[in-house]
């Protein structure tokens, strides 16, 4: 059976009557992910509180802006604390390319469309204007800010669980406070993650790190500018299998490496296997393609015959109907 997905994107500098209409229509299914595993597995809200105010303290006056907004329930602001969430995993594939003249992180986010909100979200809620593709309601899968930050997540191929946040609000926290992959890198090593990501951060100057985080070792950051869903090796075989994470690698990995690579040849390969995949009855099909290059602050997004261009200067407001099927994608 076909899965639809509308994409939207919203635009709003500070927190208000829009972001709580996307609350509102996004908080059943939430509710409903956050207690799957019992209401005793997940912490209370003195927990989430104090680890945000530990680890990430800038980012409490948004927090709790956006709590007030969401009703002030219990429930719904341990859920958008994103500390010690309900384990889940993606695909996704992501490389940078660089020149003297640009930057360019482009990535394909594989996961079940159904459990995707299709929203992107132009905010200036610290100062920074922020564009972002969303999950969780405000964190991030990937972004840009004005300062010349861009940053994509992919699930680190491993099975351990542990103590800290959800790679999304991590990312925000990145893109609301961070200028330079310099300052993102520091901050990657420090907060800790209750899953393993692989993180990549590049900037406008040209710099760019991946970082592989995980809750029971120190981040390992380095200067690759690739990463699909494995760390250093293959801990989860059948994960791996299924994902074909070492062939999307080498690919991608083949690409940067080659001089005569251009932008329009590494974007093109996102839209073909084995980048772009097609099985969305596993949740491993891609949902979408997205393209930033903070250096001129536009982002793109791509679904097959379909691009929406977006930027700090130029975002308007429309939604888009994806339906993705066994073979193929029709836009709506």
């Amino acid at each position: 059976m076909d899965k639809t997905l509308v994409f939207r994107t919203v635009h709003e500098e500070a927190p208000g009557s829009k972001w709580r209409s996307l609350f509102d229509y996004h908080w059943t299914a939430y509710e409903q992910w956050f207690l799957a595993e019992g209401e005793r597995e997940r912490p209370a809200y003195l927990a989430c509180h104090n680890a945000l105010r530990r680890h990430m303290p800038e980012l409490l006056g948004t927090y709790r802006e956006l709590c007030d907004l969401a009703g002030g329930g219990d429930l719904a602001s341990r859920l958008l604390s994103l500390y010690r969430p309900p384990p889940y995993i993606t695909g996704c594939s992501q490389a940078v390319l660089t020149s003297p003249n640009s930057t360019l992180l482009a990535r394909n986010y594989d996961y079940p469309p159904e459990l995707c909100e299709g929203t992107i979200l132009y905010t200036r809620w610290n100062q920074r204007r922020v564009i972002a593709m969303t999950d969780c309601l405000w964190g991030v899968l990937d972004g840009m800010n004005d300062s010349g930050l861009a940053v994509s997540l992919a699930f680190g191929g491993r099975r351990v669980v542990g103590d800290g946040f959800g790679a999304p609000i991590i990312l925000r926290y990145l893109l609301e406070f961070c200028d330079t992959v310099p300052e993102a890198a520091e901050v990657l090593a420090r907060v800790p993650t209750h899953m393993a990501y692989n993180i990549t951060v590049a900037d406008s100057a040209g710099r760019y790190v991946t970082a592989m985080i995980a809750p029971d070792r120190r981040a390992s950051i380095r200067r690759i500018p690739v990463a699909t869903n494995h760390q250093k090796k293959i801990e989860w075989y059948a994960h791996a299998l299924a994902s074909e994470t070492l062939i999307r690698e080498r690919q991608l990995s083949i690409l940067v490496d080659d001089d005569a690579t251009t932008e329009e040849r590494l974007i093109s390969a996102f839209s073909s296997p084995p980048l772009f995949r097609h099985d969305y009855r596993r949740g491993l099909g891609t949902v979408y393609t997205a393209v930033y290059r903070p250096r001129e602050g536009r982002a793109q997004f791509h679904w097959p015959g379909k691009w929406l261009n977006l930027s700090f200067d130029e975002f308007p407001e429309e939604s888009l109907t994806v339906r993705y099927g066994a073979r193929n994608l029709q836009m709506g």
